[in-house]
């Protein structure tokens, strides 16, 4: 039957209008009763699902499309999360393949998430990514948000974090609940200031209790919204943070092909014909996705201020060499 957050779930769907959603929680209720043994009322169930479904397709053409209303944070939540409307595409990043494959079954799964469901399963959304500075976690959250056509709401740590007990925990329960109510990419950036290792000799008892809470919220969260943590810092986050996550996501500094795709796709709108690609990649290796990006505008700045449409091969080098040395 039907649990007391499965209702109040199918209440909100239907007072925000969200059709599908509505229908993917009935289908839930209906997976869970045939699992205990109500196999009548899973199939009435279904079958009234079904029903309305038909019903609502055939006078859809009448009443035309529904619009999709523009997400705003407002009241506590302004101060915590921010909200943006990007239109990145998966196509738009040099990633490696591996990547971009896990990253495909994701946007996959969400976009057949009721086929998953009616069948008592649960598409993926809950993703840990990991990795240097610079190699495309947030862009990922941009271009996730992008292909599902879906806000990207950014958590504010600065507010969400404060130094008076169970504060923090109840702005926690906020965010949360609008993962909850307002379907969208909800990115956690600079996760480990959330999630790091209890037990550390810094550690104190708010931000553990925050951690706890943390872990509690992402367990029993089951809406349709993506929630993403993206760190620099895997070492530092509590071992228990991993299986919460549906999957852990790995960024690498770019290989020489990656680096070479990033250069050519920067440097596309000019002519870099003199540009040995070879060389540019072996300058480029040590720095990050963000990093070659700066060096190839820096490059195709210089191209413009000398009146020029070409890039010099020697200006490049500068710039990746000028990159390079932020690391020294």
């Amino acid at each position: 039957m039907a649990t007391a957050e499965q209702v109040k779930a199918l209440i909100r769907s239907h007072a925000e209008g969200d059709d599908t959603r509505f229908y993917a929680i009935a289908m839930q209720v209906a997976a869970q009763a045939a699992r205990s043994g109500h196999g009548k009322f899973a199939d009435e169930l279904r079958e009234l699902v079904d029903q309305v479904k038909a019903r609502s397709k055939a006078v859809e053409p009448v009443r035309g499309p529904k619009a999709v209303p523009l997400a705003q944070p407002r009241g506590e939540l302004a101060g915590l999360l921010t909200v943006g409307y990007p239109k990145t595409r998966l196509a738009d990043m040099a990633l490696s393949d591996a990547l971009r494959t896990r990253l495909d079954r994701v946007l996959t799964e969400q976009r057949q998430r009721d086929r998953i469901r009616e069948h008592g399963f649960s598409p993926m959304r809950k993703l840990l990514l990991v990795g240097p500075p610079g190699t495309g976690k947030t862009m990922t959250a941009a271009a996730l948000a992008g292909e599902l056509g879906l806000p990207l709401f950014s958590i504010q740590l600065d507010g969400l974090i404060t130094k008076y007990m169970g504060e923090t925990a109840a702005k926690l329960r906020l965010v949360f609940d609008a993962i909850q109510s307002t379907r969208g990419v909800y990115l956690f950036d600079e996760f480990d200031a959330l999630g790091g290792e209890r037990g550390t000799k810094n550690d104190v008892g708010e931000i553990r209790r925050v951690l706890n809470s943390f872990l509690q919220f992402l367990e029993q969260d089951e809406s349709d919204s993506l929630v993403l943590g993206a760190t620099n810092h895997v070492g530092l986050l509590d071992r228990a943070l991993f299986r919460r996550f549906d999957a852990v996501l790995e960024y690498a500094l770019p290989s020489a092909e990656i680096a070479g795709r990033v250069m050519k796709a920067r440097l596309g709108l000019l002519d870099a014909s003199a540009i040995d690609w070879d060389l540019a990649a072996k300058q480029a290796e040590g720095l990050s996705h963000a990093e070659i990006a700066m060096a190839c505008e820096q490059a195709a700045k210089n191209a413009i201020l000398d009146h020029t449409t070409v890039v010099r091969d020697a200006e490049l080098a500068l710039a990746l060499g000028e990159r390079r040395s932020t690391h020294a």
